[in-house]
Parts: structure tokens; sequence; C-alpha cells
């Protein structure tokens, strides 16, 4: 049985570089060198979460 969920997580590989760029389900972004840094970034909603808008 699958359940829908509007928590979308999403973590891509900058290319040319050690860093992963995330994206929350809430549409806040965080960049990281270090997966596990990351993974505590997202499961840590809301802490830390800013949304990125025009100008930041």
């Amino acid at each position: 049985m699958t359940t829908a969920t509007s928590e979308i997580y999403r973590i891509d590989w900058v290319p040319g570089t050690d860093l992963l760029h995330g994206t929350c389900h809430c549409g806040a972004e965080h960049t990281a060198d270090d997966p596990v840094a990351m993974w505590e970034w997202m499961l840590a909603h809301p802490d830390g979460h800013r949304l990125r808008g025009p100008g930041r």
C-alpha cells in the first residue's frame, strides 16, 4: 500500500564541486558539503529553515 505525502525533499549534486544543494518541501534551500549535515538540516524542519526569496 502506498500513501501520498506532500513532503518532498530534493538533494542535487552541484557539478564540478563537492557541494550538495537541498530543497525542503517548504521551499527552503541549503547547500552543504557533508551529506549527513544536509539530511540533519532537512529533517530538523522548521529549525534553521528560511525561505530564499529575491535578493537573498
